[in-house]
């Protein structure tokens, strides 16, 4: 089912505190994704994906969710699993190459990022499952991109979420691109929510960059996840400003009218002159917004800055039960370079 049409948003289908919250969460995830990008730049943090441009689609979904519901995430899904109630400071550990970046605090549903694509979705069905066995009011969300589509888990995954219709939701960012790889080369069907219909699941195909469509769009597969109406496939249509990762080069692939085509059509915009028509925001409010999410992230990053020197011996750990003789010979070395402790 495509309800792309009958999803936009007017504005008035939420209340004006709930427009304005929203609008605080996306422009403190656009200013800690911007700052994260420059983190990389600098050498502070490793490799990092960014997500300027999709700030409607991971905030919309996260607002729609329950605390008790668990989120499968990427390695883009920041800004929902702040949301969602991760730390902003454990998603910079997590970019710095901390393990400790890994670990949801107690009672924060949120698996780990998963990097390989698409092998967080047969985990989230798993979930969904158990809590079907369970006789449990939660649903779990497996976050995907369009590229995730081409993918052999992604296709397992929707088959058995519509056999046992179980209460996942899959939320698609389609955000136009594989790394390089265009849509039109990852599949040859009009849209990816069509695609739900071959597994018995429902689709829905909603602007990504409309904050309001896309909270309407997973309030109601939610909903009907936990009334026992089966999975929903739901294909968010938005767009990456930068590149795939800071290891990446977009203007290699796309072009800069395109981009800017995207820009007119932002997310974090739309929402805020919504507000303006409403009457409820103003000028000034929104500069202290955007200095409040500068004080925001940048404690965010003194507590990763903070965080104590890892244990070198740490990267033998947990990988066997015995330790191989090679790796003993190479943690031994590592020791004599630098000590049996922690530092860099």
């Amino acid at each position: 089912m495509n309800r792309i049409d009958q999803c936009q948003a007017t504005g008035k289908s939420l209340s004006p505190e709930l427009l304005t919250e929203m609008y605080k969460w996306m422009i403190t995830v656009r200013h800690f994704d911007r700052r994260a990008v420059h983190l990389q730049r600098s050498g502070r943090i490793g490799t990092y994906a960014p997500l300027e441009g999709q700030e409607a689609a991971q905030v919309g979904c996260g607002f729609a969710l329950e605390k008790r519901d668990w989120l499968f995430p990427t390695y883009r899904e920041h800004g929902v699993s702040m949301v969602h109630g991760l730390p902003m400071a454990t998603i910079f550990l997590y970019w710095n190459g901390r393990p400790e970046g890994c670990i949801s605090p107690q009672g924060v549903n949120i698996f780990p990022i998963a990097v390989p694509i698409a092998t967080q979705l047969p985990h989230a069905v798993g979930a969904a499952w158990a809590a079907k066995l369970r006789g449990e009011d939660t649903v779990t969300v497996g976050f995907l991109g369009d590229g995730a589509t081409s993918e052999g888990d992604f296709h397992e995954a929707m088959n058995f979420a519509g056999v046992f219709q179980l209460p996942v939701i899959f939320f698609c960012q389609n955000n136009g691109y594989a790394i390089s790889v265009p849509l039109s080369k990852q599949t040859a069907t009009e849209t990816i929510a069509e695609k739900a219909a071959a597994y018995g699941v429902e689709g829905i195909r909603v602007d990504g960059n409309d904050i309001i469509a896309v909270y309407e769009a997973v309030k109601l597969a939610a909903d009907k996840a936990r009334s026992g109406g089966g999975p929903t496939l739901i294909e968010a249509v938005t767009y990456r400003y930068g590149s795939h990762t800071t290891a990446d080069d977009h203007t290699r692939y796309r072009d800069g009218a395109e981009v800017e085509a995207w820009r007119e059509k932002d997310g974090i915009e739309r929402l805020k002159h919504t507000l303006l028509d409403l009457g409820v925001w103003s000028e000034e409010q929104d500069a202290a917004a955007w200095k409040q999410a500068d004080e925001t992230v940048q404690r965010a990053i003194d507590e990763m800055l903070a965080a104590p020197p890892v244990d070198h011996n740490r990267i033998f750990d947990f990988a066997y039960e015995t330790l191989p003789r090679h790796l003993q010979e190479q943690r031994e070395e590592m020791r004599t370079l630098y000590g049996n402790g922690g530092g860099k």
